[in-house]
């Protein structure tokens, strides 16, 4: 790929992405040679500018050739042509992620005195010129919370093998940008590139088996381990600085309000892989992984502790707590520190022996870090004795940065949270409470009735289980959940698993009956005196429009229970509630779903407020579009700003963790500008009132999420022949054989449509270019209000540049439009058995994708789609023609696999393409699911 694409706009500060993209393409072009031969090169160049041609000017004579020519390829070629089109994908998105490290480097080189937009120095900045004084800036930060929370959801196609090279290639390609290489060393970097290149097409992209849930516990620390263990620090660090150079005159620590969590391990919810030793597994590799990280940090301390007591004059507290290390710790004789006169290196020696033996109960508590408070005690007891002797820069470069991480990590790392089907629970209750005589069937109650019993076993100390009392296993498994968290709280700490999230909530007997079983493990505890103890929240998640609908009422019944609302005492009535983005989309589209979503936030927070209870929204964002997937700043300023005051949860889901987080610069970056958001956020909500336009507007909204709804559902639940359209124009059936997830792609063994999971739901129309869940039904719903009047075309441009909900609405659907391909989606429509209900349907989803995109340039008075973000217009044009071939070839593939297996037949090796063509493409495109 020698005349290789650069995936840019064409403004000149852009020569070095070119420069690395042009220099990617021609060693890929080397390998493909060096593989393959010139004549796979030949071929993949002559499909890669048969693609470019027609994207240049479509005729229906260089289409036909296009296709024949990828028709005819040899299967051995073909192969090879699949994987030439896909590592491409794969270098050049490490070229982007590279640059967007270098256009913030090169920002701030030249910027001088203005300062770098979303940066946290702005928004400290902008909080000074507004004369908000410091008391009401430690309020602010005393009052923002965002935990930012890592699941296993299986969209990351990417082994991680595969992306530990991308790494390798990644950092010698920045490598690039040293002005002080030499030729020879520029010539060795290159060498060392190809060799990276010819191992990344010499490994294989697909795994050969499904990851286990340990796997994926292990692929969830490995971003702790790489980035986030070093870079959340930075981020306060960076926050005290510029607090510091802007109110000098306070002494400024920024409270904890940026950590990360994980579903991993805890996320039971259809996945039977999740047991209660799976979960006590995970925990157990979360501390280790958090207590190798601190004796990594202190033997790097080691190396700066060289003070001597022949110079300066260190404090009596540091030699007492030495020498009662020494009275009860027997160091091995290499590992003691022989120079006497220098304590801080003595001290950490045997600092480092009990955090390598933290959590290992072979050793006895004197000999060990028993709990992250006495690991803190001694790091403070070196900082006051540095700051003794005025080596404030050691206490402030490396001891603060220890104390950090311990306040973020613990010895837990991250906050492990479980989550369960409501089900589930429902039919453990009714088999504990007929075993017991309570009640025959409980799961038949009426709602009115489980509440009154749920709320009677609350306030009565007996327990509703026996040991002598065999269960089912799924009853036995649900228990069992409770007393690992029990057993966990007490070894890792309260914070290791502190909410318990249920889904599928549609009572408030759902959450009850987490707390009853809570009860029975000691997590819920109902004292003599009437007081309450609760350490395992019940979280419930809503999910469904209907679910959304109901919210309010049933957190208004819980708030009014007393056995319930004395369980959030210990969180000082504080409610967790998890709000679905997936199946809410899935369910009403993304219309209807982005403004019901924001009508629950409002409702609910209605409700708490009224009830005196301060609520954390849990927003369960995908990656995708079509699952609420935006940039992290834009998805904490999309939230109307009076529902984040108790804090936000975001989920960070598949391919978006090593989009996001497997480089310290993009990390660092997506979490600078998340913090930057929380606080203009908080700030807003101190000062919001909403105005009588924003009330119009939401009317208005009311009407067009309505009539998108009906449109979305006609389509989707109520035309028989939509489902046979879906899953035989897409790459659904297989997406389940692509390794990728441990969980099941349903919830349940059936093919019903409200069985069928939300990411396959998202990913299938990604791979097959349609992007529906994106965009289906929105120009239905924004023309029922517009009816070409002209006044109304005014209101809704007004909308788009007043209204921050609309102005992200409408430009998510630009980025979902832009990113769909209608021609070659037709193109899946050839594997439709029944051509009239392909043609059907294929016609009603091109005039709404017609509708849609005219409607939205009126909108916004653009020319074109994502007219708004030139950088990315430029980058989707030109990457199109790249993915559009692998496009081709999977329909092709598809539809020769699917003809075997009609007459029983299999072919491992066309398989094998086919899921190689979905990698590529989900390369391609990015944000895939």
């Amino acid at each position: 790929m020698s005349d290789s694409v650069s995936i840019i706009g064409k403004n000149t500060s852009n020569n070095l992405l070119r420069r690395d993209v042009r220099f990617l393409g021609h060693i890929l072009g080397e390998v493909l040679v060096h593989q393959g031969g010139n004549g796979l090169l030949t071929i993949v160049e002559q499909i890669r500018e048969m693609s470019k041609t027609l994207r240049a000017g479509f005729t229906p004579e260089l289409f036909a050739e296009f296709k024949s020519t990828i028709n005819n390829l040899a299967p051995e070629i073909r192969h090879q042509v699949i994987r030439a089109f896909a590592v491409y994908f794969q270098l050049i998105n490490i070229a982007e992620q590279n640059h967007r490290i270098r256009r913030k480097r090169d920002y701030e080189r030249t910027a001088g005195e203005n300062v770098q937009p979303g940066s946290i120095e702005n928004v400290v900045r902008e909080l000074k010129s507004l004369n908000i004084p410091s008391a009401e800036v430690k309020d602010i930060l005393q009052g923002i919370s965002l935990e930012l929370v890592m699941t296993a959801h299986p969209t990351e196609a990417s082994r991680r093998a595969v992306l530990d090279i991308h790494k390798r290639i990644a950092n010698d390609v920045m490598e690039l940008d040293n002005p002080s290489l030499t030729f020879r060393e520029r010539e060795q970097l290159r060498e060392k590139l190809l060799g990276e290149v010819i191992t990344l097409w010499q490994t294989d992209e697909l795994r050969d088996r499904k990851p286990t849930v340990i796997d994926e516990v292990r692929n969830g620390l490995y971003f702790f381990d790489q980035t986030l263990f070093d870079v959340l620090p930075q981020v306060y660090q960076e926050l005290e600085r510029c607090l510091d150079k802007y109110y000098p005159d306070e002494d400024w620590h920024v409270p904890t309000f940026l950590k990360f969590g994980s579903w991993i391990g805890g996320d039971r919810d259809g996945n039977p892989s999740v047991t209660s030793d799976i979960t006590w597994e995970a925990l157990t590799l979360h501390r280790r992984l958090a207590v190798y990280k601190y004796e990594q940090q202190l033997r790097e301390l080691m190396q700066h502790m060289s003070f001597s007591r022949n110079i300066v004059e260190v404090t009596q507290e540091l030699l007492d707590s030495i020498e009662r290390d020494r009275n009860q710790i027997d160091l091995h004789t290499d590992d003691v520190w022989r120079n006497e006169m220098e304590p801080y290196r003595i001290k950490v020696k045997y600092m480092i022996e009990k955090i390598h033996h933290a959590g290992n109960p072979n050793i006895p508590a004197s000999r060990k870090y028993n709990g992250p408070d006495e690991f803190m005690e001694d790091l403070r007891i070196i900082e006051r004795s540095l700051r003794n002797h005025y080596a404030d820069f050691i206490a402030d470069s490396y001891i603060e940065k220890l104390v950090r991480q311990v306040e973020l990590f613990g010895f837990h790392l991250a906050t492990l949270d479980i989550r369960q089907h409501s089900k589930e629970h429902e039919n453990a209750m009714t088999e504990i409470l007929a075993k017991m005589s309570i009640v025959a069937d409980y799961g038949k109650l009426p709602e009115e009735e489980k509440i009154r019993l749920l709320t009677d076993l609350l306030n009565d100390p007996r327990p509703i289980t026996s040991p002598y009392l065999t269960y089912t296993e799924s009853t036995q498994e649900c228990l069992d959940v409770y007393r690992v968290v029990k057993k966990a709280q007490q070894e890792f700490g309260r914070s290791c698993v502190s909410s318990y999230l249920i889904s599928m909530t549609q009572g408030a007997s759902d959450l009850l009956e987490v707390l009853v079983f809570g009860k029975e493990a000691g997590l819920y505890v109902h004292e003599a005196d009437g007081s309450n103890t609760c350490t395992l929240q019940s979280v419930p998640l809503f999910e469904t429009i209907d679910d959304l609908h109901a919210a309010p009422e049933i957190m208004t019944t819980l708030f009014n229970i007393p056995a319930y609302r004395n369980s959030l005492n210990s969180t000082n009535q504080l409610q967790e509630i998890m709000l679905g983005y997936s199946d809410s989309n899935k369910d009403g589209g993304v219309i209807t779903a982005n403004y019901e979503l924001r009508v629950a936030l409002r409702c609910i927070t209605a409700a708490a407020k009224k009830a005196g209870v301060k609520l954390k929204f849990f927003h369960g964002r995908g990656g995708a579009l079509g699952r609420g997937g935006m940039p992290l700043n834009r998805s904490i300023l999309a939230q109307p700003a009076d529902t984040i005051g108790g804090g936000i949860k975001i989920t960070e889901q598949g391919e978006v963790l090593s989009s996001r987080y497997s480089m310290k610069g993009i990390a660092y970056r997506s979490l600078e500008q998340a913090t930057s958001a929380m606080i203009t956020g908080a700030l807003a909500a101190r000062s919001q009132r909403v105005d009588d336009a924003e009330q119009a507007w939401d009317d208005i909204m009311e009407g067009i999420s309505s009539k998108a709804q009906q449109k979305y559902q006609d389509l989707i639940f109520r035309d028989p022949d939509f489902l046979t359209f879906f899953k035989e124009s897409t790459p659904l059936q297989e997406f389940g054989e692509l390794n990728i997830g441990s969980r099941p792609s349903k919830r349940k063994n059936s093919d019903r449509f409200e069985d069928l999971r939300a990411i396959p739901w998202v990913f299938a129309w990604t791979q097959s270019r349609y992007l529906l869940p994106a965009w289906y039904a929105a120009g239905t719903g924004l023309y029922s209000y517009y009816q070409d009047n002209p006044e109304h075309l005014q209101v809704m441009k007004d909308m788009y540049q007043n209204w921050s909900f609309f102005q992200s609405l409408i430009d998510n659907l630009q980025m979902a439009l832009a990113k769909s391909d209608l021609l070659i989606a037709k193109e899946y429509g050839s594997m439709i058995k029944d051509q009239a209900v392909a043609e059907r349907i294929f016609g009603l989803i091109q005039e709404e994708y017609r509708k849609t995109s005219e409607l939205i340039l009126e909108i916004t008075g653009q020319q074109d789609i994502l007219d708004n973000v030139p950088v990315i217009q430029e980058s989707i044009r030109l990457r199109n023609p790249y993915v559009d071939p692998l496009s081709y070839m999977q329909v092709q593939l598809l539809a020769e696999l699917r003809e075997l297996r009609e007459k029983g037949e299999d072919d491992a090796i066309l398989l094998r393409e086919v899921l190689l063509t979905i990698n590529g493409i989900a390369a391609g495109l990015r944000n895939t699911g």
